[in-house]
């Protein structure tokens, strides 16, 4: 088992920055990847962006150039930093981390965090 606590949201304009963390514990030995999943209302929640143990790193379009993942392994907390917010950015911010035991995958999430750009 896993459990994440986000941590950094609030209200930016837009053009102005936040960083979100993700404070991980319990079993931090399994997982194998961190990311940061976001849901506007009435939309899907989509991944924003994602950091495997080595520390390779995903992005999705919409926030390349401006967001960036980082993992401090020592201190179990993965942050995003976010730059360049625009208020298409408004969502909820979800801390994920999955986690390899016995072959299988497990999911876990976090309670989320509001972010609320203004235009």
């Amino acid at each position: 088992q896993v459990q994440l606590v986000e941590s950094g949201g609030g209200l930016v304009q837009a053009g102005g920055s936040l960083r979100l963390s993700c404070a991980t514990s319990g079993d931090n030995f399994s997982i194998e990847m961190l990311a940061w999943y976001r849901q506007a209302p009435g939309k899907q929640r989509e991944l924003v962006a994602a950091i495997n143990r080595s520390g390779s790193t995903n992005y999705a379009d919409s926030v390349k150039g401006r967001f960036s993942i980082s993992r401090d392994n020592a201190k179990n907390t993965v942050h995003l930093q976010m730059n360049s917010l625009k208020p298409e950015d408004t969502a909820v911010y979800y801390c994920n981390a999955a986690t390899l035991k016995m072959g299988s995958i497990y999911s876990y999430w976090g309670q989320g965090t509001q972010v609320t750009v203004s235009s």
